[in-house]
């Protein structure tokens, strides 16, 4: 199997998994967030739509700086959500395809500003990054669901709700 099939086969996967969870949101429920500290549930749905996009940033790009190429996304519904993951997933997939494989070895930085947070080849940036922070993220909108009794689909097996 190419790397470029087992990147895609993964971010095809993922991209179900958030579609399954995003798609239970109700747009009057953005503003919730369970703890002052905490994103409300549209900033935390919006952040984790798009670090599905990250991978434009990681292929593409030498360094990400936060000062100067992050904008956070700010959509208002799960409709646009789910476009921004769907168009986002072509996107990423057109991408995949088209790169020389030997890309995902070459390094890759993250920092803020003068700060660098992480410097790694740019395949374990996709799994850090894209894979493993949005996973985090999904997490913790499923306790805000839980929270809100929002059904909570499965999404590596049968959740609690799929069972009931």
């Amino acid at each position: 199997m190419s790397i470029k099939k087992a990147i895609l086969i993964e971010l095809e996967r993922e991209k179900e998994n958030t579609k399954r969870i995003i798609s239970r949101l109700d747009d009057d429920k953005f503003s919730y967030k369970p703890h002052e500290k905490s994103m409300t549930m549209g900033q935390l749905a919006n952040h984790i739509v798009e670090l599905h996009n990250w991978v434009d940033y990681i292929i593409n790009k030498e360094v990400f700086d936060f000062h100067t190429d992050y904008k956070p996304s700010t959509l208002t519904s799960v409709d646009e959500l789910l476009e921004a993951l769907e168009n986002g997933f072509e996107k990423n997939k057109a991408i995949i395809e088209q790169m020389n494989e030997n890309v995902v070895f070459e390094n890759w930085t993250i920092k803020a500003g003068d700060h660098v947070m992480a410097s790694m080849p740019k395949t374990g940036a996709l799994r850090f990054i894209v894979t493993n922070h949005l996973v985090h993220h999904r997490g913790q909108l499923t306790v805000y669901m839980r929270l809100l009794d929002i059904p909570v689909p499965g999404v590596y097996g049968p959740s609690a709700d799929d069972k009931a």
